[in-house]
């Protein structure tokens, strides 16, 4: 394998590890914010409760 070659092996290897790297936080970004967004409806449903109780 010639020089140029591994080089672009080099640049392939640190593309994939960055798309990775950038689909990994956008999946834990996704997966806080739903959580925020599941204790928000939790929230909401105990006020509605309490609205009906009165």
């Amino acid at each position: 394998m010639n020089d140029a070659a591994a080089r672009n092996f080099e640049y392939l290897a640190y593309g994939l590890i960055t798309a990775w790297l950038v689909l990994v936080v956008y999946v834990l970004t996704l997966v806080s914010r739903e959580g925020r967004i599941r204790r928000q409806m939790e929230s909401l449903q105990r006020m509605l409760e309490d609205k009906e109780k009165r």
